[in-house]
């Protein structure tokens, strides 16, 4: 019955941002493609507060990742023309990339789930330098 009540009042809080979308749709919407959307709701988005958060920690967060990712493509490239040592630290730093690739869907999928829901979820510094930096 408590579960009920928390989506009827979750329900009930969700409020029209300025794109013509929930907040929380919104706010869910600027993590789908990366710091594109997340660019796209930041530009676009004149009042929500909310929307303006996700929007930015997700160009903070996502478009740090897209840096990170290449500047590791660009690493292992120049690795591989080492010959054994530069063969083996690119395979280690390939198989650590694997691993990570799983773990960051699951932030994704889980930062656009408390957007959904209406929460203003902050990831550790990225969230603290986005909303102090480009939340106006």
């Amino acid at each position: 019955m408590s579960a009920e009540i928390q989506q009827q009042t979750a329900e009930q809080e969700t409020t029209e941002s300025s794109t013509g979308l929930d907040s929380n749709v919104a706010g869910a919407l600027a993590y789908l493609l990366g710091p594109l959307t997340g660019i796209i709701f930041y530009v676009i988005e004149e009042d929500d507060r909310f929307v303006k958060f996700h929007a930015a920690q997700s160009i903070v967060f996502l478009g740090g990742l897209v840096i990170l990712s290449i500047v590791l493509s660009t690493l292992l490239t120049v690795l591989t023309l080492v010959p054994v040592i530069g063969w083996i630290i690119s395979a280690v730093i390939g198989l650590i990339g694997l691993l990570f690739a799983p773990i960051m869907l699951v932030v994704w999928a889980f930062l656009m789930y408390k957007a959904y829901q209406g929460t203003e979820y902050a990831i550790p510094v990225v969230g603290a330098f986005a909303r102090s930096r480009m939340v106006e």
